[in-house]
C-alpha cells in the first residue's frame, strides 16, 4: 500500500488565533464571575460570624451589667480578652425621657451597649435595654 502525500492537500488540524482568543475571553469572564462570588461568600460568612459572636458577647456583657449595684453603673469600655481578640465593647448610660411618666422615669436607666470588631470598628452590633433601678428609701 502506497501513501500519496502531495503538497496540494491542505489539512486543517489546529485552531486559529481568533478561536483561541475567543476561548480565552470566555474563560476569563467565567473565572471573574466565580472569583467574585467566592469573595462575596467569604465576606458574608465573616459578617455572619460577627453577628453571631457579637450577639452572644453583648448578652454576656449585659448580664454582667444587670448584676451590678445601681450605684456602680457607669459608662465604660473595654475588650473581651484573649478569648475574643479584636472584639471591643462600649457601654453608655443615659437617663430615660418619657414625657407622660415623669415620676416613673426616675427608676429607669437606659443602657446602650455596642460591640465592635475589625479595623476601625467596621462591624458594629448595638443593644439597648431599659434597666429598672429601684431608689433606696
Amino acid at each position: 500500500m502506497k501513501y500519496n502525500f502531495s503538497a496540494t492537500k491542505n489539512i486543517d488540524c489546529g485552531f486559529t488565533l481568533l478561536e483561541v482568543m475567543v476561548a480565552m475571553a470566555i474563560i476569563a469572564i467565567a473565572l471573574t464571575a466565580v472569583l467574585g462570588s467566592q469573595s462575596q461568600s467569604v465576606s458574608l460568612a465573616s459578617e455572619a460570624k460577627f453577628n453571631t459572636t457579637a450577639a452572644l458577647l453583648a448578652q454576656s456583657k449585659m448580664a454582667e451589667i444587670r448584676l451590678k449595684k445601681p450605684d456602680d453603673l457607669i459608662s465604660d469600655s473595654g475588650d473581651f480578652g484573649e478569648d475574643f481578640p479584636g472584639y471591643l465593647w462600649q457601654v453608655t448610660l443615659n437617663s430615660v425621657n418619657l414625657d407622660n411618666y415623669q415620676g416613673i422615669t426616675d427608676h429607669f436607666a437606659q443602657i446602650d451597649l455596642e460591640v465592635f470588631w475589625g479595623e476601625d470598628g467596621v462591624y458594629k452590633f448595638r443593644l439597648r435595654e431599659l434597666l429598672f433601678v429601684p431608689k433606696s428609701l
